[in-house]
């Protein structure tokens, strides 16, 4: 297994540019087997979960190449709708393929997905959606078969605005017949991005970045070209980096305007941020200012996925913060790494307390997650001392070569692979 080891105390300098969205990225990828044809899909970064969705595509049939930025995908020899347990057991993901198979071939086997181990994550959501377009779900184990003769446009009411459930009955209901209409509908910046794709394919698909949207079936879709938008997330993660370093860095190819939240937040940390269209400026110089209160929640309130970040920066803070988390019971789990640095940390329920502490110091950590692993990178370049953080195929799932970004800015990390310890003689 791969560590990265970290050598703290380094203010971050420079520009960098950001990849593209992940989470933009897989569902965009997946709605790619709603068509025939030769898709070419740009700014798509070099992740293992890309890597492990374009190996679900080839097992499905069809040629999938990544070549610097750009996945060609060629979906006329797609024949099969049955994903491999092994492959969607490795990235949640893959649930993704659920609707545009179900659309195509009017069936499809899947499993109960991985991913990381983050809370609950049930797909309930996903097949109610699905039922209400006309698919019959049948559950043996961890298997799950949905089949239908036709899908028809429905409305659908969501309990949870779920990003995941929205993306899905987006890709089946784009060629049912009839009208369907989604309430409580996920607003996340990547669902836009979805929308707009499959509007390039031909959709019509209207009001993503509302709680409505509303997709008027149509019968066929095409192949087409589409740039995949930057990714919020690894740009939030930049610009805790930057301010919890004292930096100043600049980020290119980014949109401020799918991190107000954070931003607002980090201005309030006293972090001086500033913006000119796509690049962004970010620069801190003191010890960051305490934030009261930050409860996450779907967009465009605080993401979840920057909550063991922004935990970072108000570890360092100048007096008490609270961080309640309301999307994933389980997103607590950086805490105790946290901790083990220096940081003062409470968990009630589903609250952190965190009172700032003057500096963190190096340790050895482990990446219980995606978001976690980052937080505790970032942690360990403002450390005093070396950081070790373990388990960082959570990391790649998320960052493309997340050393390489930072050690552009002046960060000093290394990857290597640890060594089992041999055995002592008796």
């Amino acid at each position: 297994m791969e560590k990265l080891v970290i050598e703290g105390g380094r203010p971050l300098s420079g520009t960098m540019r950001i990849q593209g969205a992940k989470n933009a990225a897989l569902p965009i990828l997946a709605a790619c087997v709603l068509a025939e044809g030769t898709f070419a899909i740009d700014n798509v970064p070099d992740l293992l979960d890309i890597r492990v969705m374009l190996d679900i595509l080839r097992s499905l049939g069809c040629r999938a190449e990544h070549s610097e930025e750009t996945v060609t995908l060629d979906m006329e020899p797609l024949h099969s709708s049955h994903i491999p347990e092994d492959l969607m057991k490795s990235m949640r993901s893959s649930i993704f393929l659920m609707g545009p198979l179900l659309a195509r071939f009017g069936s499809v086997q899947v499993y109960q997905p991985g991913g990381c181990a983050i809370g609950e994550r049930k797909i309930n959501l996903h097949l109610q959606g699905l039922e209400a377009l006309g698919a019959r779900i049948e559950e043996k184990g961890s298997t799950i078969i949905c089949t239908a003769d036709k899908l028809v446009g429905a409305e659908i009411p969501l309990d949870f605005p779920s990003v995941g459930a929205t993306e899905n009955i987006m890709m089946a209901a784009a060629t049912a017949d009839g009208i369907t209409t989604i309430h409580n509908a996920a607003r996340e910046p990547e669902i836009q991005d979805l929308q707009n794709f499959l509007n390039a394919m031909g959709a019509k698909i209207f009001g993503a970045g509302t709680s409505t949207i509303t997709i008027e079936g149509v019968s066929r879709l095409h192949a087409c070209r589409y740039r995949i938008i930057p990714d919020r997330i690894v740009t939030g993660t930049m610009m805790v980096a930057a301010a919890v370093t004292r930096g100043s860095v600049t980020l290119e190819r980014v949109c401020p305007a799918h991190l107000t939240s954070l931003i607002h937040v980090l201005k309030r940390a006293g972090v001086q941020i500033s913006c000119s269209g796509d690049i962004m400026s970010v620069s801190c110089g003191a010890r960051p200012k305490l934030v009261e209160r930050i409860v996450t929640s779907p967009h465009p309130s605080f993401p979840t996925d920057l909550q063991s970040l922004i935990m970072v920066l108000l570890s360092l803070a100048d007096g008490l913060s609270i961080i309640k988390e309301t999307v994933f019971e389980g997103r607590f789990k950086h805490v105790d790494e946290l901790s083990r640095m220096g940081a003062d940390i409470r968990v009630d329920l589903n609250s952190a307390f965190i009172r700032g502490v003057p500096r963190l110091y190096g340790a050895t950590v482990e990446a219980t997650d995606l978001r976690a692993g980052a937080a505790l990178v970032v942690a360990g370049l403002a450390a005093h001392g070396t950081t070790v953080v373990e388990q960082i195929h959570h990391i790649d799932r998320g960052y493309d070569r997340i050393e390489i970004m930072l050690n552009r800015l002046g960060a000093s990390i290394t990857r290597s692979r640890a060594v089992a310890e041999s055995p002592q003689p008796t």
